[in-house]
């Protein structure tokens, strides 16, 4: 069965209209006769969107109840059952209800698209996984339901949904998008100008982002050359010289004129590089252009000017920045240089860039230690020399008399100027074709290939010899030279490895598009298997062409050990690439081997996490649980005990014992069990408005009334948090303060609003804590001081800051002046001056909380829809 497709409606801002846009596109397929119904959508109370529901098919929602209400959910096995063509999803980043078949509604959706349905969804651009901390950052807003950036990428279609912030703040004033009394506070808080331009701004650089990688898809499948200017990319042609920097901030400043302009600095080393590069200071432009926002590229390529071009028009460059030539005005005798080459080929869709700086005309060595073979145009200009050279010096001569001994001089000058060209062939071609026209034309008998006097004959043979002589010292010197920059390139990529293991880099992936880059290839794999039979598995890739399921069938392979395997896939690459390419294969092998290292390391961790939980759990289990059951054991055995009459008051007082103990062991289990959901991570909160009066009164109801004083006020605003979590954290600090405040002191609870918080104060007259220890109490199994082992296991105040931070609050040890301890629990305020932009930012994500009980009115309903699982701050 085919994979259905999936297409997202993304939001810029809350309120924008995606939902709308993907229910007229419902009822568009549905006139066009396509079966599509709606899964789940939330119409927030929005008269224009209920409106659209009309006339569309809606599969019952499922109810689930937890925590004394009712929920509902979409259900995904009546969308299955139902198998429309288009199921309409509304909020992907919803968090699920516990107890619902998936954790979020993502993956519900995951389901909907492997059973061949094809899904409509929404989703807001802050609810993106990778943005969380950028959001928090403009708004105060911490989104507690994300979907991961892959599930948003892998879509076939995003399609945003954008709107001023102008236009949406008039929508939401004219109430369509918000209750009236919801209104002026989301206006000024969540809903301000800048914060939506922030948001939007966000939403189109994803998007422009995620066009890119379309775009470059469909050029790399289509196999386009031709430049296309979608956004401006300027490549920096960096030499490993000085005036890089200057180079790179000048890019800088063209990419900030464009929107979305991007710099990517690259440095070609070959045979004939743009200079000796130094490493140090190409490290220093690599960070110079990382700090920019860019990338730096290490390629090899065999001709610079055709190398940079073949470059940019592969990352689809719009311009490229050079810097002036440092070479002194003589040597330009052997070339126009790299950037008029540049320039010259460059075409009319790319922008050649040539940068003044302080290095020019400063010389950059003697040509002939360039480090380049010689090249084609060179070979074609020295076989003209040695060929039709000497036939035009014979032509010449013929009209002039100069003696022979000057003629052998031309015309070994003519096989020396052949050999600096060309080389070896055309130079021996020169010497052969010299030797026979001085010996037709100018040695008698003239005309004839006849020597007369044997001293010409051994002049003939010295300019043969010293023509091939100095035509093969030319040819082993450009060879030479060829090898020793080709080893320096080589040097210089074996320094980059040697860098990135002592830096400690880990991504396989960056590895891996570094051969990719560095070779020229369409994709590169790391394979491996785990026996000689066993079929090859892909470890890492990188590039856009479909890596290679096995090595034999890739262009290039490189094995590494008897298990593993770089397949590249492009071109096949000439023996002499295989040595830095087997470099690349061990430290790829050597970075996956990490990556599984570091993994294994962090199970160690939390194994080790465990063994130590477990280990004070049995410490706990060997003296704290047992004193309590020892005290229950004794006191039914004493009750069951046939050789005493126990009266009436004694049962009482044995009773009492029996009651006490289960009550002591019950705190301790249920601490112990806190405390491994907080581990685990499974505390998943229902935040609620709730009345402090009301919750802390009840946690108190395990301590002896005249141990605590209580001031409460009735005025202060509602909280919102989880009631049983608030419950059993201020139960676990009074008690805790309760043991350690000398007889006869009671504790002092008291609650005062600050600034949108409620601040719980619990003050006992104890010994204290010392600042260094402040933090250390709230270890779990950790007891301050000389506590008795009787005193507990040390669970309390590690389970109350657990709870407490789970519903967005903190919980802080403090001096109580005058001696003792003082704990401060701060708790979010649902009117405080920074809770109307959350209200009005939760109620437009209703999809991130579960939904509220059934049977309240609409406005609690949709309050305790929002709360579960996000505990956001504005």
């Amino acid at each position: 069965m085919a994979r259905g497709t999936l297409r997202i409606y993304l939001g810029a801002a809350p309120g924008v209209g995606k939902t709308y846009a993907m229910l007229s596109e419902a009822h568009r397929r549905v006139e066009r006769g396509t079966d599509c119904v709606v899964a789940f959508v939330e119409d927030h109370g929005r008269p224009r969107t209920q409106v659209l529901l009309h006339g569309l098919e809606q599969v019952p929602r499922r109810e689930i109840e937890y925590r004394d209400a009712v929920f509902t959910e979409m259900d995904v096995d009546a969308v299955l059952r139902r198998a429309p063509a288009v199921a309409l999803v509304d909020e992907l980043a919803h968090t699920n209800v516990p107890g619902s078949r998936n954790e979020k509604r993502w993956q519900d959706v995951e389901e909907l698209l492997a059973a061949g349905i094809d899904v409509i969804s929404t989703v807001n651009i802050q609810h993106l996984e990778s943005l969380g901390d950028v959001v928090e950052s403009i708004t105060g807003v911490r989104q507690r339901e994300t979907v991961p950036d892959e599930t948003v990428r892998r879509a076939d279609q995003v399609e945003l949904v954008d709107m001023s912030p102008q236009a949406l703040r008039r929508r939401m004033a004219h109430g369509n998008v918000y209750q009236p009394d919801k209104i002026d506070a989301a206006l000024s808080n969540y809903f301000r100008p800048g914060n939506l331009t922030a948001l939007r701004e966000l939403a189109l650089l994803w998007v422009a982002d995620r066009a890119d990688e379309y775009l470059t898809e469909y050029r790399s499948r289509h196999r386009v050359s031709k430049i296309w200017g979608s956004r401006e990319r300027i490549v920096v042609g960096l030499t490993g010289g000085p005036e890089g920097r200057t180079l790179i901030r000048r890019a800088a400043r063209l990419a900030e004129k464009g929107a979305g302009g991007e710099v990517i600095a690259v440095y070609i080393a070959r045979s004939d590089g743009l200079t000796s590069a130094s490493p140090k200071e190409l490290a220093v432009q690599r960070t110079l252009v990382e700090n920019l926002g860019g990338t730096f590229h290490h390629v090899i390529g065999d001709d610079i000017p055709a190398a940079l071009l073949d470059f940019a028009r592969g990352a689809n460059a719009t311009q490229i920045v050079l810097g002036s030539s440092r070479r002194k005005t003589w040597q330009y005798v052997f070339g126009p240089g790299v950037g008029a080459t540049v320039a010259r080929y460059s075409g009319p869709d790319l922008d050649v860039h040539i940068v003044t700086h302080d290095e020019v005309a400063r010389g950059r060595g003697l040509p002939v230690a360039r480090g380049a073979r010689l090249g084609r145009a060179r070979i074609l200009w020295g076989w003209f020399v040695g060929v039709a050279g000497p036939l035009l010096l014979a032509l010449l001569l013929s009209t002039v008399d100069l003696g022979l001994a000057n003629d052998m001089l031309l015309f070994l000058a003519l096989t020396v100027a052949a050999a600096l060209l060309g080389g070896l062939l055309p130079a021996m071609a020169s010497a052969a074709f010299g030797s026979f026209l001085l010996n037709y034309y100018y040695t008698p008998p003239l005309h004839q290939l006849t020597i007369a006097d044997p001293k010409n004959i051994v002049a003939i043979a010295i300019f043969v010899g010293v023509g091939i002589s100095v035509a093969s010292v030319v040819d082993l010197a450009a060879r030479r030279t060829h090898q020793a920059a080709r080893l320096r390139a080589e040097a210089e990529i074996l320094s980059f490895l040697a860098g990135s293991v002592l830096r400690g880099e880990n991504s396989l992936e960056a590895l891996l598009e570094r051969v990719r880059e560095t070779f020229g290839m369409d994709s590169v794999a790391l394979l491996e298997r785990t026996g000689d039979r066993d079929p090859w598995t892909c470890a890492g890739r990188s590039g856009t062409r479909k890596p290679v399921t096995r090595p034999e069938d890739a262009d290039v392979d490189v094995p590494v050990g008897d298990h593993m395997a770089l397949a590249l896939c492009g071109r096949v690459l000439p023996a002499s690439d295989r040595r830095v390419l087997g470099a690349f294969a061990a430290q790829a092998a050597v970075v996956l081997d990490r990556q599984r290292l570091q993994h294994e390391a962090e199970r160690a961790r939390a194994l080790d996490e465990g063994n130590r939980i477990r280990t004070a759990l049995l410490a706990a289990v060997s003296h704290d649980l047992r004193t309590p059951l020892a005290a229950i054991k004794a006191a039914v055995s004493s009750l069951r005990s046939d050789d005493v009459a126990w009266s009436e008051e004694d049962q009482a007082e044995l009773l009492a014992a029996i009651e006490e103990g289960a009550d002591r062991l019950d705190h301790l289990v249920g601490n112990l069990l806190d405390m491994s959901r907080l581990q685990t991570g499974t505390v998943t909160p229902l935040i609620r408005g709730t009345d402090l009066d009301e919750v802390v009164p009840m946690a108190l109801g395990g301590i002896p009334e005249d141990s605590v004083e209580l001031d409460v006020p009735e005025t202060l605003p509602m909280v919102a948090v989880d009631a049983g979590l608030l419950e059993r954290a201020v139960a676990n600090v009074v008690e805790n303060a309760v043991k350690y405040s000398p007889a006869g002191r009671r504790v002092l609870v008291a609650a005062s609003a600050h600034a949108g918080r409620v601040e719980l104060r619990v003050v006992d007259r104890g010994p204290g804590v010392p600042d260094e220890a402040k933090d250390r109490i709230f270890a779990p199994f950790q007891r301050h001081g000389d506590a008795p082992r009787g005193a507990g296991v040390g669970l309390g105040l590690a389970v109350a800051r657990g709870f407490a931070e789970a519903m967005d609050g903190t919980l802080n040890a403090e001096d109580t002046p005058g001696g003792g301890l003082t704990m401060v629990l701060t708790l979010r305020a649902v009117d405080g001056p920074d809770a109307p932009a959350r209200d009005a930012h939760e109620e437009h994500h209703a999809h991130e909380e579960h939904h509220a009980h059934e049977k309240r009115d609409a406005h609690e309903e949709r309050d305790a829809h929002e709360e579960p699982e996000r505990q956001a701050a504005s």
